[in-house]
Parts: C-alpha cells; structure tokens; sequence
C-alpha cells in the first residue's frame, strides 16, 4: 500500500512577525477563520500526515516532517483553503511550485529542495486567493470562509431538526438544496430567532444558543460553545469552540475557550485562546471622523496604514479586560495582558502587561502569569504543560523588543 502523502503547512518569517500577536503562541494555520482551523479545512481536503513548520521555539509543540520524510506536499500556512484551490495543489508533480502575486502557495518536492527553494517548475495561480497577511484579514475574510466552509461540512449530511420555539427569518433551503440552517448532534437551540436571508447558519456539536439571543448568518457556532440569552451575533462571526459570548458581536472571530459573556460590544475584532472581556465592555470599530484606520504591526514597530474604515479589537491569548473596560478604534493587546479601571487604554498593549489607563501599566512576572493561567484552563479541564511554559517564557522575553 502506498504510503500517505505528507503535507507540510510552514510559516515564514514574515508571515510570522505581521500576524503577531496571535502567531505568538500557534503556527498561522491553526488559526480559525470560518468554520475549521486553516489546518482542518487542508486536511479535509488533502488526506495525508500533516506537519507544521513554524518559527522555531513553536516546533517542540508543533513538529515538522521528521528525517524519513523524503518528499513532502509544502504549502503556506496563511493561504486560505478552498476546494478550487486545494484541486490544483493536489495535482502539482514532483519538483513544482506554485505562486501568487505575494510568493510562494504550494510545493511538491524534498525538504532539502524547499529548505533551498529549488523548483523544477514555478506555475503562477491565474485566480486570486484568500491569505491572511494581517490579523485584520481574520474577519473582512471570514464570512466567504463560514460559506466555504458550510457548503463541504454539510453537502450530502441532515441536520437535526430546529425547534418549533425559535423563529426562521428567510427559507428553510439554499437555491443548491442544502439547508440554511445546520444543527449538529447534541446541540440545543431554543426560542432564538435566526435569519439566514444572507448567509447560513452552522451550530455545532453541543452548543447551546439560548432563548432570546438574534443570530443573522453567515455565522458559525462551533462546538460546545455558549451563546447567552438576549445575545445580538450579527454575521461574518465565528464563536470558536468552548467560547461563551453575550451582549453584541458583529463581524468577529473567537478562536476558542474564551468569553465576552455580557453585555457590551465587539465588532470586526478577533481575540485568541484563554480570553476574558468583563460585563460592560465595549470596544470602538469606528473613529468618530470616519478616517481610515491605523493599526499597530509589530513588523514596523508602529502604527501601519490600512484601508479599512472599521477595526475593533485584536486580542491574543490569554488576556483579560475588566467590567466596563473601553477600547479604542483598532486596539491591540498582547499575550498576558491584565487590563482594568475606567478610561481608554492605549491603542497598543504589549505582552505581559497589568495596568489601568488612570494607574498605568506594570510588568507582570512570569510566575504571576503562570499561577493564573493555570487556574484559567484548570476550570476548562486543560493542562498547561511544560512545552507551553517553555513557549511563554520565550514570548516574555521577547516582549520587550516591541514595547
């Protein structure tokens, strides 16, 4: 029997420093856009032994091809997977490449031609695809992500039944016959009102929308996550596994275990893993002059330009905000970071940092930071390993290079 393929989903350097703060903590292919993790939508795809190949002090915890691996599948770990897309990737003969406008897709080849970017054959896509270049990319992306991903999750699959107590706002099927609506096994979905008049709605597996909560698709639900009672989930959002949400969400991403369980409101925002957002929080998507936004890039170490008008809040893992915290237009928090007290904190928060914009922002130890996070993903059920306390300490110490 021929052996499995072996995929390997690698970062570059670049790819790493503009993606920062969530690139932090996880290869960029495990970030979620849409419904499934970059990896999972490859994999569903592309069946092989998949890999990773991140910056280095991520590779104990996400391990590359190992030295049996003769010939591998190489492709970028921030390009969006499609089904058009995932085709042509597939099909590349030995010795080939493939580009696009910003660099190299996808290659077949041996590690040692990778490692030295030596091709047989270099093809450019004659299609444009989705990558995400920068963090905000996570959510202008994520509602043609959530209809990509549905139309494969679904095709050929029956949902179970919505409740008679919630209300269906648009038709009960798409024009290609799947449904609007996809429930899955053990999830609980009771008097909510859903409108999938411009896009679909995914629930997955154990998750509970609770009664009075509004939900507009395209929206994913992900698995054992929490959508509280009264909720407002506008679309383009995706609520990451374990996630509990409350209050009003439009157009964002959370990846996994983390909560805004209140009222208050985030919008064209992502936050990472082991977050929490205090009951009253709100965070700005809109400067009042309606100027373009600017956005903190730790490539440049400053505020780079883009063209967005709407930015809210970029969270990465395990940072939290107090009752009633205020974020400005397109705010960044790193790693660890303890915010609290009234007032607008600055628009950039480094890792490892506790503070209020009245008191101002101490370091916060790495000791300090371990006892809490462990105590965080204790109550989860989650262990925070050794791997993962080496991964930290190497963050706190670079921290400073972007304060």
């Amino acid at each position: 029997m021929k052996d499995k393929l072996s995929v390997v989903l690698f970062d570059s350097h670049e790819i790493f420093e503009n993606l920062l703060p969530l690139s932090y903590t996880r290869p960029v292919s495990d970030f979620r856009i849409g419904i499934q993790t970059i990896r999972s939508k490859w994999e569903s795809m592309i069946p092989g032994n998949y890999f990773y190949l991140p910056v280095d002090y991520l590779q104990e915890k996400y391990p590359g091809p190992g030295l049996d691996v003769e010939e591998a599948l190489f492709i970028s770990g921030n390009v969006v997977a499609t089904r058009r897309l995932a085709e042509i990737v597939n099909c590349l003969s030995l010795g080939e490449a493939l580009f696009d406008e910003t660099g190299l897709v996808a290659a077949r080849c041996s590690v040692s031609d990778f490692n030295n970017q030596r091709f047989v054959e270099k093809r450019n896509l004659e299609f444009s695809i989705s990558r995400i270049r920068y963090v905000f990319d996570l959510f202008t992306l994520n509602g043609d992500a959530i209809r990509e991903d549905y139309a494969r999750i679904v095709k050929n699959r029956e949902s179970m039944p919505l409740d008679r107590s919630n209300t269906l706002i648009g038709a009960e099927f798409q024009k290609d016959g799947m449904p609007s609506i996809f429930i899955e096994e053990g999830a609980i979905v009771e008097g909510a009102i859903l409108n999938v008049k411009d896009g679909p709605i995914y629930i997955g597996r154990d998750a509970h929308v609770m009664e009075g909560s509004a939900l507009r698709g395209p929206l994913a639900v992900c698995r054992n996550a929490q959508v509280r009672m009264g909720s407002k989930i506008y679309g383009n959002t995706t609520i990451g596994p374990w996630c509990k949400v409350g209050g009003e969400i439009d157009n964002s991403v959370l990846f996994s275990y983390s909560n805004k369980a209140h009222d208050g409101y985030l919008g064209n925002a992502v936050i990472g893993e082991w977050c929490n957002i205090g009951a009253g929080s709100t965070a700005s998507n809109l400067k009042n002059d309606y100027s373009k936004i600017r956005i903190w890039n730790y490539s440049t170490k400053t505020f780079m330009r883009t063209n967005l008008l709407h930015c809210g809040l970029i969270m990465a893992d395990h940072s939290k905000a107090g009752i009633n915290t205020m974020f400005n237009t397109a705010t960044v928090i790193g790693v660890g970071v303890n915010l609290h007290g009234s007032g607008f904190p600055r628009q950039f928060i480094p890792s490892f940092s506790n503070g209020s914009p009245q008191g101002g922002y101490a370091d916060v130890s790495i000791d300090k930071f371990f006892e809490l996070a462990k105590i965080v993903m204790g109550r989860r059920g989650k262990d925070l390993t050794e791997t993962d306390r080496k991964i930290f300490h190497h963050i706190y110490n670079l921290a400073d290079r972007f304060k």
